[in-house]
């Protein structure tokens, strides 16, 4: 009888180093989930909303669905981005449907971007002469 109390005791202790056992595995997986999943993340996130904040006019960025565009006008949580070659696309969007922004060179996007909306201001310009003009007729 002594051999079965002893043997139950032996049983309920190394039960209870198998329990130690496993509570250390599972906070080991839990910092390995931290350390590979959760703080690149939180890392890539700050990254891009420095960068979202740091959006300039004349920057060419690309959105969550692929489309590239130039941004044309920047408010506090939207922006609107010009697409195509032909000026006509203005497309207004949230912030966080860029996924990736080109900043603009210096120099050259100055220029580029003051002559292109001279050219625009000119071609409003124009327009509203033609609406004026047929309104007196």
């Amino acid at each position: 009888m002594m051999n079965v109390l002893t043997a139950s005791a032996d049983a309920s202790a190394s039960g209870g180093g198998g329990m130690l056992l496993m509570l250390v595995y599972i906070v080991i997986i839990g910092a390995a989930m931290y350390f590979f999943a959760i703080r690149p993340q939180k890392k890539e996130q700050k990254r891009m909303a420095a960068l979202l904040s740091t959006m300039e006019v004349g920057d060419v960025v690309v959105t969550t669905s692929g489309f590239y565009g130039v941004v044309i006008a920047v408010e506090e949580e939207d922006c609107i981005v010009e697409f195509g070659n032909n000026r006509n696309c203005r497309i207004p969007m949230k912030k966080s449907a860029i996924a990736e922004i080109e900043k603009a060179a210096d120099g050259a996007a100055d220029a580029k971007d003051s002559k292109e909306t001279k050219e625009i201001k000119d071609k409003e310009t124009k327009d509203a002469q033609k609406d004026t003009a047929k309104e007196k007729k």
